[in-house]
């Protein structure tokens, strides 16, 4: 029931945003679900954070593609707890390995599996250099404290539609400034 609530109020919260992403990516550990995959074994039974279900049941609805980004050096025990939380058929990338790259590897393969410009994703993750590394990319990048929540999920989408609307000023502002021909307001003296 608490995920059908959470659900619901993710539903409302994207319904205020004109502008939402085509693909919200996640990470794994800390973001999704309270532990490291690396420190528990495949037979044990995962758990997400309390309103995590919720928010992926409510993009999924909504017609939004996700992701994952995720750095953990132990894939299969991610996959099978995936698997065993029932959501694996929810994301339409999975890249799970261990790297160096602060995840702009594993955004590079999402975005070539999936087609979607990095302007139009949106990335939670609970590790600073990351959101750093891949915001650097054009994603916009929410940093969450104690796991994906209603709230992080609400910044997100608000940073988000700040990020658009820039994206969209500035292609307005750029033919004008650079096309080398004069701004309505100048005039010419001669």
């Amino acid at each position: 029931m608490a995920d059908e609530k959470v659900k619901d109020e993710a539903m409302q919260i994207m319904g205020m945003f004109q502008i939402l992403p085509r693909l919200v990516v996640f990470d794994l550990d800390y973001t999704l679900w309270p532990f490291y995959c690396e420190c528990l074994s495949k037979r044990e039974m995962p758990s997400l954070y309390p309103q995590a279900k919720g928010i992926l049941s409510a993009l999924k609805e909504k017609g939004i593609e996700m992701a994952i980004a995720s750095r953990s050096p132990t894939s299969d025990i991610a996959i099978t707890f995936l698997d065993k939380l029932n959501i694996k058929p929810m994301f339409v990338a999975k890249e799970i390995y261990s790297s160096w790259t602060h995840k702009t590897e594993h955004f590079q393969k999402i975005h070539t599996r999936t087609g979607v410009p990095f302007t139009a994703m949106l990335f939670f993750d609970d590790e600073d250099r990351n959101i750093k590394s891949v915001s650097k990319m054009g994603v916009t990048s929410i940093l969450v404290g104690n796991g994906v929540t209603l709230g992080a999920f609400r910044q997100g989408l608000t940073i988000f539609t700040q990020n658009q609307n820039s994206v969209e000023k500035n292609k307005q502002v750029w033919p004008d400034k650079y096309s080398g021909k004069p701004a309505s307001s100048e005039t010419n003296k001669d």
